[in-house]
């Protein structure tokens, strides 16, 4: 393309809930559009009033705009639209639509993050339902799901699912990129009110450091108090090693998850799913992450189609202390759910804990027993976690101690 021409979108077979634009601007002529739509007559005037309103708001009056949809919704249609006039118009005004109200909601640093699923930051139409699948969080991902020649179009559309997407009450999450092209997407991120951060590949607290100074400073700039957590994915044995130093590096880091393609690929082993290869990774990293008083997230499980070996996987992950897993696929949601709640023994033994904890506390009395054994604090905090998760996932009624 020449420096008056641009082009962003997507176009290949299959493509869905988006577009392909091609914009040339010109120095004469008004503006000209090529619309080809399959619902051009029934929102063809709509898609015309949003290209002009945007155009309008940049001041672009003379273009030839060729714009291929396939189905986008309108903030995509203005993601791509936006996209392409950048690229063209040098200019840091943003055209912004109308934010959903709960889309501004913060969320807390200790909620259950069972599961998250990843999303493709280029590719609106696996976004649009996502949220269905009820996933804890939902990860929009600029980093290893969005090709290099695509990452700066993809902030645009990963800016605007922040603000009009229906996340169905999943935590709004967002990958960014290494190093300064992650500070860069930041700018896209930070004053839309995502929940929470991940930060890619980090090997020291430097790393973390880096990215919550300049959060911090965007949410100063934009007026944004809603807290923004983050969570550092772990992928390489340096990074294994430095886990705690990375664990601890901000008060803002809610979780650690780790990365196991890119941590077996750099030990120079192949990934089973026996894992034994990653034992000592997993258990240096849930370890850290319980020193530093922070959640443990484990790597996504890769085969999609088998569903047996991801349970076994999720049972193993629990039995070592994770708290959940990344998924990328909303059909491993419910195994991943399912196998990380805890069992209906777990739940009597941890009832029995916390009511013998009650009963003590009304008590006045300074230890706790559970028939001929001492129950200590730790014991009891697991409990309530168990009975926590237990509530939250619909096995246990909340109501459970009036029963």
């Amino acid at each position: 393309m020449s420096e008056n021409k641009a082009s962003v979108g997507n176009r290949e077979i299959g493509t869905k809930s988006d577009c392909y634009v091609e914009m040339e601007l010109l120095s004469s002529g008004g503006i000209q559009l090529e619309l080809k739509s399959k619902v051009a007559s029934l929102f063809g005037k709509s898609i015309t009033k949003l290209v002009n309103d945007i155009l309008a708001f940049y001041k672009v009056d003379n273009a030839h705009i060729y714009l291929e949809d396939k189905g986008a919704v309108d903030f995509v249609l203005a993601a791509r639209i936006e996209a392409a006039i950048r690229q063209l118009k040098k200019t840091d005004k943003e055209y912004l639509l109308p934010q959903l109200k709960e889309n501004k909601l913060p969320t807390k640093k200790d909620i259950f993050r069972i599961s998250r699923l990843y999303l493709p930051g280029n590719t609106p139409k696996l976004m649009l339902n996502a949220g269905i699948h009820k996933p804890n969080g939902l990860i929009l991902d600029l980093e290893d799901a969005v090709s290099p020649n695509k990452k700066y179009e993809a902030r645009f559309i990963v800016r605007n699912a922040l603000r009009n997407l229906n996340f169905y009450g999943a935590e709004r999450m967002v990958r960014i990129n290494q190093g300064d092209m992650g500070l860069e997407d930041l700018r896209f991120i930070v004053p839309h009110y995502a929940n929470l951060i991940l930060i890619p590949k980090c090997e020291s607290k430097e790393d973390i450091i880096r990215v919550d100074d300049e959060i911090q400073k965007l949410k100063k700039q934009f007026s944004i108090e809603n807290d923004i957590w983050l969570m550092p994915i772990i992928e390489s044995a340096k990074g294994v090693l430095n886990a705690y130093d990375i664990a601890s590096a901000s008060k803002n880091i809610s979780s650690m998850a780790i990365g196991l393609e890119d941590y077996t690929a750099d030990l120079g082993v192949q990934r089973t799913d026996e894992a034994t290869e990653s034992f000592f990774a997993r258990n240096m990293l849930v370890t850290a992450a319980r020193a530093a008083s922070i959640q443990a997230i484990d790597s996504v499980f890769s085969d999609v189609s088998n569903m047996e070996a991801l349970a076994l996987n999720v049972q193993k992950s629990k039995g070592l202390g994770f708290d959940g897993m990344g998924c990328i696929h909303p059909r491993q949601i419910r195994v991943i759910h399912e196998n990380f709640a805890p069992t209906v023994k777990e739940i009597d033994k941890a009832k029995r804990i916390y009511l013998a904890f009650l009963e003590a506390k009304e008590k006045g009395l300074g230890v706790v027993s559970l028939g001929t054994k001492m129950i200590d604090a730790p014991v009891v905090k697991r409990a309530e976690t168990t009975i926590r998760i237990a509530e939250e996932t619909g096995i246990l009624e909340k109501n459970w101690r009036s029963e």
